[in-house]
This record gives C-alpha cells, sequence and structure tokens, in this order.
C-alpha cells in the first residue's frame, strides 16, 4: 500500500505540512517496499483546482491514505469517491517520525 505524507520539505528532518494541496513535497511511502519517494508537488502555486489536481496525481500514483495537516472542504467526497484515507495530524511531527509510525503498524 503507498501512503502519501504532506511535506515541508524533501527530508526526513522536514515537519508534516499543514497544507494538504499547498504542500513543498509529498512524500510517497510504499509500505510493502519500503521504499520512499519524495515528490515535488507541482500544484502548490496553482491559482485554482490545486486540491483536485493534487488528488488525481496520488490518485494516479495509486495513493492508498493520504496524511496532512488539514484538507480543503472540497477533498474529501474525491477522496472517498476514489477510496483514498484522509488522515489529519495536528501535531508537530517530521516525516521521519511519520514513516516510523507507519513502519511500526501492522
Amino acid at each position: 500500500m503507498k501512503i502519501a505524507i504532506s511535506s515541508t520539505g524533501k527530508t526526513p528532518e522536514a515537519t508534516i505540512d499543514k497544507r494538504f494541496a499547498r504542500c513543498s513535497y509529498f512524500v510517497i511511502y510504499d509500505k510493502e517496499s519500503g521504499g520512499i519517494e519524495y515528490l515535488p508537488n507541482p500544484v502548490k502555486d496553482a491559482e485554482d483546482g490545486a486540491g483536485p489536481t493534487a488528488v488525481e496525481l496520488l490518485a494516479r500514483r495509486q495513493v492508498k491514505k493520504i496524511i496532512s495537516g488539514e484538507f480543503g472542504l472540497k477533498i474529501k467526497p474525491l477522496l472517498d469517491n476514489l477510496k483514498i484515507q484522509m488522515i489529519v495530524i495536528q501535531d508537530e511531527k517530521t516525516v521521519g517520525e511519520v514513516l516510523e509510525m507507519l513502519e511500526n503498524q501492522n
């Protein structure tokens, strides 16, 4: 299963970005292989439609869960339609801390 994390940077020390569609990077973690990819967010500066476009980008990469500090109002119905789980983490956590939590889950 692939999990996306909104991130302020492209290292494990970067923090979770509070803004899903406006984050600097998406960290894509493949739970099966343990692989990690830091993907620059191509829509972070878009005037309109950043949320739906970001969802589409992650869905094409077979992401099944997205972790962020917050999501826009239009995002939940899109994620529900695509059967992608939305996880909100409001604590100040690093990407590395979240990856460690994910690795320790069964």
